[in-house]
């Protein structure tokens, strides 16, 4: 077990605890049906604060993030949308996200983020591009510790426009990190809620499905300021500075119940005009080999998640109306239902006794019955009957006079005999029963209560 945990990286800042995959179900369902609500155009902007854990890979967990509910929610808006921009405001480089999507032209990562080359994850450096079919649509802004708010809004806008304009997205995916705002206990830089705000209702402006997600975050006060103004600016309300009165009131004494304190100037700002310059002009280099959007009309659309085990819930018409259209499902007959205990009805019943014949007519000259004679046996050969005879007994009743009662338990059973002539071809399993000649000219054999005998020639 040991093993396998530390193969699944769940160590150290991914710990194992109670109820994690219920944990990882509710955030990443909060993603995946923002998702579904853009796709059906219920929503223009679909928020899940919960949301945003870009660490996570494949097949491991890494920084406090065990589902990448980000890649899922992306896959899920491919399914409709030809191409999807992902924006990370995080300190952190969304490196997850990068590499699900690192050969995929449907999908442009932009992060903005710390790089020193050993702050964690330790990826998205400028020169990062994507390879194969996603080369030059992974696009990274490596910044230094203790950037404000003027330089971080201008880059922020001049390369989030550029990429917008050249890559024409039709859906957009905003991870919004509050780790990035100042006096974080992990972040080191220098920005304020306004200015984090800002680069939310800076997307919003574009007008296009719109999915925010949540992330880092490690000064709770502060996280819950930014995402309630953020919440604010997406639904277009206007709210005061005063916090109201509420049960976290101790929280947040030291402001003075404020929604923007100052956090800025806590960090000394080691970012120049002339570092950002050389990031946005290498940026701009990058889009101009897009050469337009790319076209998705033969691209595969990514499977429906949430139907992977839909197929073993579907009835037979509705796998018949994929089959066959909806024009024409439902349309065919299927075979009647039998009862269990049904009789043998046809050629192909297993359940019918053996030494019982076929119902259906033997082939030949003539109406012949495939009735057999009496003791089971039936002779061979071409004969001329007299009939169909029933193999049943007749019971004899003593003569009774008049004004006797009828007995009740009595039953007389007369023998069916038939005056048609008939020369079809009979075959039999045993011998062929041979008859005296005489009882054919004897009256009182055929007036007998005994069962009636057919006369055989072999």
């Amino acid at each position: 077990m040991r093993q396998m945990i530390d193969s699944f990286n769940c160590v150290e800042d991914c710990p194992i605890f109670a109820d994690m995959f219920d944990f990882c179900r509710m955030y990443a369902g909060g993603s995946l049906a923002a998702a579904r609500k853009l796709c059906a155009g219920t929503t223009d902007i679909a928020i899940n604060w919960s949301g945003g854990l870009h660490h996570a890979k494949r097949g491991e967990a890494s920084g406090f993030c065990y589902i990448n509910d980000i890649v899922l929610a992306i896959l899920e808006l491919l399914r409709y949308h030809p191409r999807v921009l992902y924006i990370d405001i995080d300190i952190h480089h969304g490196d997850g996200v990068e590499l699900a999507f690192y050969q995929s032209n449907r999908v442009m990562t932009v992060s903005f983020h710390k790089y020193t080359g050993d702050f964690f994850p330790g990826t998205g450096k400028l020169d990062d591009n994507g390879s194969g079919l996603g080369k030059h649509f992974c696009l990274n802004v490596p910044l230094q510790d203790g950037i404000d708010d003027d330089m971080y809004l201008s880059i922020f806008k001049t390369v989030i426009d550029d990429t917008v304009t050249a890559f024409r997205p039709s859906a957009i995916v905003l991870q919004c990190g509050a780790d990035s705002l100042g006096c974080d206990r992990l972040g080191a830089f220098n920005l304020s809620i306004a200015a984090h705000g800002e680069c939310v209702n800076f997307v919003r402006k574009y007008n296009v499905p719109l999915l925010i997600l949540g992330g880092g975050g490690y000064t709770i006060k502060n996280v819950s300021r930014c995402w309630t103004y953020e919440t604010a600016v997406l639904v277009g309300a206007t709210i005061p500075d005063e916090l109201p009165a509420t049960v976290y009131d101790s929280f947040f004494e030291d402001s003075q119940w404020k929604l923007h304190p100052p956090l800025t100037g806590k960090v000394d700002n080691q970012n120049s005009p002339a570092s950002l310059q050389r990031i946005t002009i290498s940026i701009r280099n990058k889009l101009r080999y897009l050469q337009g959007a790319p076209s998705v009309a033969m691209q595969e659309i990514p499977p429906d998640l949430m139907g992977l085990t839909g197929e073993e819930d579907r009835n037979a018409e509705e796998r018949d109306e994929e089959t066959r259209g909806t024009g024409r499902a439902g349309d065919g007959r299927g075979d009647p239902s039998r009862a269990r205990n049904e009789f043998f009805d046809g050629e192909n019943d297993i359940d019918r006794d053996e030494d019982e014949t076929p119902s259906t007519p033997a082939r030949g000259r003539g109406a012949a019955t495939g009735r057999r004679a009496r003791g089971g046996r039936r002779g061979r050969g071409r004969g001329r009957g007299r009939g169909a005879a029933t193999p049943a007994t007749a019971v004899t009743t003593p003569p009774r006079e008049e004004g006797d009662k009828e007995p009740e338990a009595s039953v007389v059973v007369p023998p069916r005999r038939g005056r048609g002539r008939g020369r079809g071809r009979g075959r039999g399993r045993g011998k062929a029963v041979d008859k005296e000649k005489d009882k054919e000219d004897n009256p009182a054999a055929e007036s007998s209560v005994t069962p009636m005998d057919v006369q055989v020639d072999v």
